[in-house]
């Protein structure tokens, strides 16, 4: 910033000497300028494109060790190390080259930028001297002080030729960081949003649609949850049972229709208050590399040790906890990997007790689990559930059959809908998806 401050201040002065010093001169060395210029502006502006060129690249060569180091246990049981091995080296590699040939456009505008002002002298030294000594229409004083003053506008153009070259690498890296600061998020709330304090007497999914791409996942889907209740939904996987969960907590924004909470179109209410009547308990749970006691406090970081033993006595959390090393205290690695997976689980029920939100959403929260487990976190949700109004999604028929309404979904529409022994005695879609898990 000092150099784009002092320096063209430099010049200025020193080009308003040399034109009240000698005006042919003057015009004599402005052609040469430009020319200059326009040479350096190539390589800076080159130097900025293969800039731009080695973040990308280098942001994809990060990408690939992080899918290696989070996937290794699948790479190595199906030998796939060779093949991670070639896509790590060719992206090295094309980084490496891209980095080498950016370095050396960087030591070539520096000599460049030197043998360009030495050909200016030179060719002012020519033309000065043949004013002085031919025409003898200069003074041999003048015209050295010219030549000072000419070397005083070479220098500091230098240094700004120089500092553009570093801006040029600091605005390509910049602009890869603005790209995705400035990228708009699609789902802000509006100005005019309300917020939404309490739930009192419903849900309602109103004729929605909601497509990826061209293909829709669910198609004018309408129902309603009563407050207290729990529904369940089950289908074969596609039939857009996460999605509608996914829409609820506004991670996507339906395409037509609207949800309603007691009367309120969510995309009318703002996201803070409509997530925090809610509680999100998933098919793989999300830990963080911290002690179990913060990872279950994660809605309210200033609760109580007392209210944190409470919420993971009600997951059926505590007897494990109680016996770790540091007991709540105890760190439980990067995403949980030193606990099981049921241990994993019941410690994300636990966060969502601990919130005790009034409407729950379980996303197949048991599907992942062996069957101790799944009891264990079973029982855990039924007794978080209690007083709540639930929304189930459920690959394992045997963990709904309590539900107030159980919900067939079919390529994203209800094609049944009831309890779960009324759906039984139909012998439709719902007793073949029983039939298949060999439940009775």
């Amino acid at each position: 910033v000092i150099t784009f401050i002092r320096e063209p201040l430099n010049i200025i002065f020193t080009l308003f000497f040399m034109i009240k010093t000698s005006w042919e001169l003057s015009i004599f060395i402005f052609t040469f300028i430009p020319v200059a210029g326009f040479v350096i502006s190539i390589i800076s502006k080159r130097i900025k494109q293969q800039s731009s060129e080695i973040f990308e690249k280098s942001g994809n060569l990060l990408g690939i060790i992080e899918e290696s180091i989070s996937g290794l246990k699948i790479i190595k049981a199906f030998n796939g190390e060779g093949l991670f091995s070639k896509r790590f080296l060719d992206q090295s590699e094309e980084v490496r080259t891209l980095s080498n040939k950016m370095s050396t456009r960087e030591a070539l505008a520096s000599p460049t930028s030197e043998f360009l002002g030495i050909v200016t002298i030179a060719a002012l030294l020519w033309y000065g001297g043949k004013m002085v000594l031919i025409d003898q229409s200069l003074l041999g004083g003048t015209f050295i002080a010219f030549m000072a003053a000419a070397y005083n506008v070479l220098t500091p153009a230098k240094a700004m030729a120089k500092a553009n070259n570093d801006i040029k690498k600091g605005n390509a890296a910049a602009h890869r960081i603005f790209e995705i600061l400035d990228t708009k998020n699609p789902l802000e709330d509006k100005r005019d949003s309300v917020e939404l304090k309490k739930f009192n007497n419903e849900i309602e999914f109103r004729n929605i649609s909601f497509k990826y791409g061209e293909n829709y996942v669910l198609k004018n889907f309408s129902l309603k949850i009563p407050k207290g209740k729990t529904v369940a939904l089950v289908g074969q996987s596609g039939s857009g049972k996460s999605t509608l969960a996914n829409l609820i907590t506004r991670f996507y924004e339906v395409n037509e229709g609207g949800i309603y909470i007691d009367g309120h179109n969510i995309k009318d209410v703002t996201k803070k208050s409509l997530r925090n009547l809610m509680g999100v308990v998933t098919q793989s749970p999300t830990l963080f590399n911290d002690t179990a006691s913060n990872n279950i406090a994660l809605s309210n970081p200033n609760s109580q040790i007392e209210s944190i033993e409470y919420a993971a006595e009600v997951a059926n959390a505590h007897e494990f906890l109680k016996d770790l090393d540091n007991k709540y205290d105890t760190n439980v690695g990067d995403r949980g990997t030193s606990l099981s997976g049921g241990q994993q689980q019941r410690i994300a029920i636990a966060r969502a007790v601990l919130k005790s939100p009034p409407i729950m959403i379980l996303d197949e929260a048991t599907s992942a689990l062996d069957t101790e487990s799944e009891k264990l976190v079973q029982d855990a949700l039924e007794k978080m559930m209690k007083n709540k109004t639930s929304l189930v999604i459920a690959h394992r028929l045997s963990t709904i059959q309590n539900a107030d309404l159980i919900v067939v979904m079919k390529k994203g529409k209800i094609i049944e809908q009831g309890k779960h022994k009324e759906l039984l005695e139909t012998k439709g879609e719902y007793h073949k998806l029983v039939t298949m898990q060999s439940l009775e």
